[in-house]
């Protein structure tokens, strides 16, 4: 008997899940999930992004267990598992939702259509956010956005499973090379996203507005829920309805409340207009988006001074201190994501392919769409932001100035007196006698002159700004990749204040 095959991938869940909903209306349903050599080969992928997985279909293969079936683990290249599977027991259509992945799945699934065509199989692919494939102009892209996310929430009942009663065991060992799997990570499955999405609406939401910028009050303030809408354990259109359901019951008086929950739509809907950039334009994960800006740093990339930012020894408290909690959670807010690449850009002028790899790496919530757009973004090479400057000291007085962020992930800073705290590298000797912290043993000196650094990099930046023909280059990115306007009539104030500083949409 012929069997409809859902395949997953970055939607790791059953609710809301168009294919496996459209698959069970269908017929009978078989559910796989294939685990890519290859892809795990990535320089952009991690150990904790592996074992997030895992988790995920755990829960995932327990919420299916439910229905009377279970979701089965392959291994090997895409087309191999496929014909495999057709050999065995061929399938009447492939179900699986679009996928805005990195340049490997781009190729992927072209072979994957080209398999589906040879072999007289239909592929039907379902739409996973508010993005568009074939889009040709952004002109109606909000209007399509806001029709997505009101559309039906799709809820499945019942389904017929193909093979019933078969329980998979989900033994999944992680390849032996991947490596960064964060202590204090985040956990995988539907069901901490839900807790943790259902935590922030009803209270931490209070905070969103005033605690999304502070490294120290972000972890709580922030909704948490980037990871699983990453990997696809919760559904964007969801997150979106269960927000605006959230803030039709929050009573008028409370004005801080409100006003999170609507800064926050508004944070969801630039989400997917970044992701539809690397949707319409795939090269912008390995080409500048505007090629006027080739060579600009590609040549002078300093590899030590890229382990000296990997290695959190830049001599910046507040870099440092952002690089080990990444490395110990998995995670740090947007402002100093942020932070971050503008400093490995400016100061450190590195570019940004080789730094976006290794984030992508250290970021358990790693989106392509978002990550590569973020990083041209604040790296000012996509041609049509306003530059993206962050000096670490600033930000340290700004969000940090008792230095308790700073202390609590960098243990020699506890020793450093507070008069010496944003420029510890300025301590006399006498100094650093007396409170027993030495400068270049205990603490890195900066590597660089922060200031003429920031002033040479950004006089490098404009005069490249300023050549014909990157002027002239400006209109058609502004045409493909531009917004237009945000949906949510009542909150453009708060869009355009979390539209300025935004780096992986860590929510």
């Amino acid at each position: 008997m012929s069997y409809q095959l859902v395949w997953f991938k970055r939607d790791l869940r059953s609710q809301d899940h168009m294919a496996l909903s459209e698959a069970a209306r269908q017929g009978s349903v078989r559910c796989i999930y294939i685990v890519e050599p290859e892809l795990w080969l990535q320089p952009d992928v991690a150990l904790q992004h592996f074992e997030f997985i895992k988790e995920s279909l755990e829960d995932l293969n327990t919420d299916l267990g439910r229905y009377g079936g279970c979701i089965e683990i392959h291994y090997g290249e895409v087309i191999e598992v496929l014909s495999k599977i057709m050999q065995e027991a061929a399938f009447a259509k492939l179900h699986s939702h679009q996928e805005t992945g990195n340049g490997f799945t781009y190729t992927r699934d072209q072979k994957v259509a080209i398999w589906c065509k040879q072999h007289q199989v239909v592929w039907q692919e379902y739409q996973q956010f508010g993005v568009i494939r074939g889009l040709k102009n952004r002109n109606q892209w909000d209007l399509a956005w806001e029709k997505f996310m009101s559309a039906p929430i799709q809820t499945i009942s019942k389904i017929d499973f193909w093979q019933k009663g078969l329980r998979a065991q989900l033994v999944m060992p992680a390849p032996e090379h991947l490596q960064h799997n964060p202590p204090l990570r985040q956990r995988g499955g539907r069901v901490l996203a839900i807790a943790t999405l259902n935590s922030f609406l009803n209270a931490r939401s209070i905070g969103y507005r005033g605690g999304i910028s502070s490294p120290l009050l972000a972890p709580d303030a922030c909704s948490r829920i980037s990871p699983y809408l990453a990997w696809g354990c919760i559904s964007m259109r969801e997150v979106v309805q269960q927000t605006r359901l959230a803030l039709t019951k929050i009573p008028p008086q409370a004005v801080r409340h409100r006003a999170g929950l609507t800064a926050y739509i508004s944070r969801l809907h630039w989400h997917c207009h970044f992701i539809q950039k690397l949707e319409s334009e795939p090269e912008i994960e390995w080409q500048n988006m505007h090629r006027g800006y080739d060579g600009l740093r590609e040549n002078d990339f300093n590899d030590q001074l890229f382990e000296d930012l990997k290695n959190a020894n830049t001599g910046w408290p507040m870099v440092d201190a952002c690089v080990t909690m990444l490395k110990e959670t998995g995670w740090i807010n947007f402002r100093m994501r942020a932070m971050l690449v503008s400093v490995a850009a400016y100061p450190l002028w590195l570019h940004w392919r080789p730094l976006g790899e290794w984030l992508a790496t250290q970021f358990l919530d790693y989106e392509p769409g978002i990550h590569w757009s973020q990083l041209q973004m604040q790296s000012g090479t996509t041609g049509i932001n306003t530059t993206r400057v962050y000096n670490p000291i600033k930000q340290a007085q700004d969000h940090d100035p008792k230095g308790y962020f700073v202390r609590k992930w960098l243990p020699p800073m506890r020793k450093v007196p507070d008069s010496w705290l944003l420029e510890p590298w300025l301590m006399t000797e006498q100094v650093q006698i007396n409170s027993g912290v030495k400068l270049g043993v205990d603490i890195p000196a900066p590597k660089v002159d922060l200031k003429l650094a920031l002033i040479e990099s950004k006089q490098r930046l404009h005069a490249r700004r300023q050549k014909p023909l990157v002027k002239a280059g400006k209109s058609a990115i502004v045409i493909k990749h531009a917004s237009r306007k945000n949906p949510e009539k009542n909150s453009k104030k708060s869009a355009k204040t979390v539209n300025k500083n935004q780096l992986g949409f860590d929510f």
